[in-house]
C-alpha cells in the first residue's frame, strides 16, 4: 500500500468502533426486539434491520483489523477476502437504504396519519426490509465478480480487494459510479425531502409543544447529519475514482467514517424512535385529557 494509507490509524478506528459499537448494537437489538414483540411498528422493524446490518458489519470487522495489523496485507484465505468485502460494503448500502425507508415512514406518519395507520401492518415493513437487503446484496455482488470472474480475476493475493488490474477497473469504476447515484444520492435526496417536510409540518401544528418539536427536529437533523458525514464521503470517492480512472487510496479514510456509523446508529435511532412515539402518544393523551376534562365539567354543572 502507498504511504498515504496509515494502517495504524485504520486499525485504531476499527478497534474503537468495535469496542463501542458491538455492545451498543447488541443493546439496541434487544431493545427493538422487545418493542417489536410487544407492538410491531414499521419504524421499529426497519430500525431492527438497521441494527442487524451494523452487527454484521461489526462481526466481520475483526478480519479487517487483522488486515490493518498486517500493514494492509491479506494473509487469510482468499475466500474470506470475498466474504469480508461483500459483507463490509453491502451493509454500508443496506444502512443507507434503511435510513431512507425510515425517513419515508416518518414522513407518511406526520403528513398522512390516516394512510400511515392503514399501512401499519408489520408485513409491509418486512417486505421493504427484504427488498432493501436484496438490492444491496445484488449490487455488492460485484465484489465476487471482480475477484473470481475468469476474465477479471487477478493472481495477486497479497491484498484484499485492492490493486485492481486495468480490466477490473473498467468494470468496477462505472459500477461504483452507479452506486453513488442509486444507493447514495437518491436515498439522500429522499431523506432531505422527507425530514424537511416533517419539520415544516411539526412547526405548523400548534398543539405539539415546543420541546417535543425541538426533540423531533433534532433527531431528524441528526439522521441527516449521520447520512452526510458517514455515508456521502465514501460514495464521493466513487465519483473521483471514475473520473481519475483509478481507485483512490484515500477512500480508506472515508470508510472509517462509515465504520463510526455503527457507534452512532444505536444512540440516535433508539432515542429518535422513542421520541417520535412519545410525540404521537402525547397528542393522544392530550385528546383524552380534553375529553376527560369535558366530562368533568359536565358532571360539575349537572350537580
Amino acid at each position: 500500500m502507498e504511504p498515504m494509507v496509515k494502517s495504524e490509524v485504520i486499525l485504531s478506528i476499527y478497534i474503537i468502533s468495535f469496542l463501542i459499537g458491538l455492545p451498543a448494537n447488541l443493546l439496541a437489538l434487544y431493545a427493538f426486539s422487545v418493542k417489536i414483540h410487544s407492538k410491531p411498528l414499521p419504524t421499529d422493524i426497519l430500525l431492527l434491520n438497521l441494527t442487524v446490518s451494523d452487527l454484521l458489519f461489526l462481526i466481520i470487522l475483526p478480519l479487517k483489523m487483522h488486515e490493518a495489523a498486517s500493514d494492509m496485507k491479506w494473509n487469510l484465505p482468499s475466500f474470506l477476502c470475498s466474504v469480508t468485502s461483500f459483507t463490509f460494503f453491502s451493509t454500508i448500502y443496506t444502512s443507507s437504504l434503511l435510513l431512507m425507508a425510515v425517513s419515508v415512514v416518518r414522513y407518511i406518519g406526520v403528513a398522512f396519519p390516516i394512510t400511515y395507520h392503514q399501512l401499519q401492518k408489520p408485513v409491509y415493513a418486512i417486505v421493504i426490509s427484504a427488498v432493501i437487503w436484496l438490492i444491496s446484496a445484488a449490487h455488492c455482488s460485484i465484489t465476487f465478480i471482480t475477484q473470481h470472474h475468469p476474465s477479471l480475476s487477478s493472481n495477486s493475493s497479497s491484498v484484499c480487494y485492492e490493486n485492481f488490474t486495468k480490466k477490473q477497473l473498467e468494470v468496477l469504476l462505472p459500477v461504483r459510479l452507479e452506486f453513488f447515484f442509486v444507493l447514495c444520492l437518491v436515498p439522500l435526496l429522499i431523506c432531505v425531502y422527507c425530514y424537511l417536510h416533517c419539520i415544516l409540518i411539526l412547526y405548523s401544528r400548534p398543539r405539539i409543544s415546543r420541546m417535543q418539536k425541538q426533540k423531533a427536529i433534532g433527531m431528524a437533523l441528526g439522521t441527516l447529519a449521520v447520512f452526510l458525514i458517514c455515508v456521502v464521503p465514501y460514495n464521493l470517492s466513487h465519483v473521483f475514482g471514475y473520473f481519475q480512472g483509478e481507485s483512490p487510496k484515500w477512500r480508506y479514510y472515508t470508510l472509517l467514517l462509515s465504520t463510526f456509523n455503527t457507534c452512532i446508529d444505536p444512540v440516535i435511532f433508539y432515542f429518535s424512535s422513542s421520541i417520535f412515539r412519545c410525540t404521537s402518544k402525547k397528542s393522544i393523551f392530550r385528546k383524552r385529557g380534553l375529553a376527560v376534562s369535558g366530562l368533568q365539567k359536565q358532571g360539575t354543572s349537572s350537580s
